[in-house]
């Protein structure tokens, strides 16, 4: 059991460490960090916007993480608040083209990480992968069984 814990808490960490690696590299050459590619690409998905509450359910961030993303995101042009307190974000033009930008570097990422993968094999994957999550995030939630 402990050599089957290791070998996912290692491949986990190392899929992060890659991951936020290649974010970082894309983001940069918008001044960005790289969780700023998760922001862009999930308000890409609501061209007429959506709230922070919102964008924060969506991203699995606090508010406070989300208003800093926001902010800089904002003086960076990327994206504009409408409606004052309580509002809607969405992206500017130029935080449109970035994100088409960002979603299609990720998705080359996403395809290159899984080119060994035949379409069953990624189906089973991410059933599996989602099925982990669910259950680490209610574990997370009512603690480990006794």
């Amino acid at each position: 059991m402990i050599e089957r814990f290791e070998r996912f808490s290692l491949a986990i960490a190392e899929i992060s460490r890659c991951w936020h690696k290649l974010a970082g590299e894309e983001m940069k050459a918008y001044g960005l960090k790289g969780a700023h590619a998760t922001y862009l690409t999930i308000l890409y998905r609501y061209p007429a916007g959506i709230t922070v509450p919102e964008l924060c359910e969506l991203c699995l961030k606090d508010k406070s993480d989300a208003s800093r993303m926001l902010a800089i995101l904002e003086e960076k042009g990327l994206v504009r608040k409408e409606g004052g307190y309580g509002g809607a974000v969405l992206l500017t033009e130029a935080g449109r083209t970035a994100a088409i930008q960002v979603r299609q570097r990720a998705s080359r990422a996403v395809e290159a990480g899984g080119k060994d993968l035949t379409d069953e094999e990624r189906a089973v994957f991410y059933k599996a992968l989602g099925s982990i999550a669910d259950n680490l995030r209610a574990l997370a939630d009512e603690g480990i069984p006794e």
